[in-house]
């Protein structure tokens, strides 16, 4: 299958669960409203829990870009880790499965896939990953931080040199982390991490 088509079943499914609670997703309705037979939707995901899996996935790892984007844009490194961190609340308030992803609070209304790998005989590589092991709310902390680090530090800088940073940088998506399940009034999230990072060592 294209990689367009697959993304425009996942979409389905994105929509239908927005709608309703998971449990009362039809492969069916999700096949009909991209385009597509329930068959093919069937070979491309396995079944609804290979879907449930693909799309818990999917918006993983668009909010991973997010985070990318966002420590990529201002120069100022406490405006990038402020960037990031809104990022996070931002997507975990608009979008259901990144919240539970981040929190690890997943409601009866969410498709809940194990977090560890399950076993995978897709022939479709996209399938194949999103079968493997998804990423648990203290893995977040970690990718996150290591990204920020990454971009933060440059390259070629040895880990040992980068320890404060990397204090620095997961202390931010902590906070992130504390405001999502907590949400401050007002621009309180980025008031938090400045606050913070007043007194952090930043390159």
């Amino acid at each position: 299958m294209m990689p367009a088509a697959r993304e425009s079943l996942l979409d389905a499914a994105y929509t239908a669960l927005a709608r309703g609670p998971w449990p009362t997703v039809r492969m069916v309705d999700v096949a009909a409203s991209a385009g597509v037979s329930r068959q093919t939707l069937y070979n491309e995901f396995g079944g609804k829990d290979g879907l449930a899996r693909a799309l818990v996935r999917r918006e993983a790892d668009g909010y991973l870009a997010g985070v990318d984007r966002a420590l990529t844009g201002p120069t100022d490194p406490r405006d990038r880790l402020t960037a990031a961190a809104e990022w996070t609340t931002s997507s975990a308030r608009d979008n259901a499965l990144v919240r539970a992803l981040l929190t690890g609070c997943w409601s009866e209304r969410l498709p809940t896939p194990a977090l560890p790998a399950v076993p995978s005989a897709s022939a479709v590589p996209a399938q194949r990953r999103a079968d493997g092991p998804l990423p648990s709310p203290a893995d977040f902390v970690v990718l996150v931080r290591d990204r920020a680090v990454a971009v933060l530090a440059g390259p070629g800088v040895p880990r040992a040199d980068t320890a404060d940073l990397a204090r620095s940088c997961e202390l931010v998506v902590r906070l992130a982390l504390s405001c999502v399940a907590a949400p401050p009034a007002g621009n309180g999230v980025a008031d938090l991490v400045r606050g913070a990072l007043h007194r952090q060592p930043l390159p």
